[in-house]
């Protein structure tokens, strides 16, 4: 079994309130499930109003499909145009759980 994970720090430029981040963090978190397979969640940064630190997760038997789909989510998001990506690390592990 292979796990995608996607770290993504953002910048919310005139961002003034919890409200407007939390505005942004449902329009990305609803078109990110909307258009793929995937759980999205806050990870961070929870009470700071213009940083944001979503985690992105997806599950498959290949690796390589899970890279690039987690490079199609980072790509979707610079596309919406809502927030600057400040940061972003991806990683694909191996957990080894095989059927006996």
């Amino acid at each position: 079994m292979q796990v995608g994970c996607c770290s993504i720090k953002f910048f919310l430029h005139g961002n003034r309130s919890l409200k407007e981040k939390r505005r942004v963090i449902r329009a990305i978190k609803d078109r990110l499930r909307n258009k793929f397979n995937i759980s999205v969640s806050e990870i961070g940064h929870q009470d700071v109003w213009q940083t944001l630190h979503l985690g992105v997760v997806a599950v498959s038997s290949d690796p390589k499909y899970l890279e690039g789909q987690m490079n199609r989510v980072v790509d979707t998001i610079e596309q919406m145009h809502l927030a600057e990506i400040t940061d972003c690390q991806i990683t694909v592990t191996n957990l080894g759980l095989e059927q006996p």
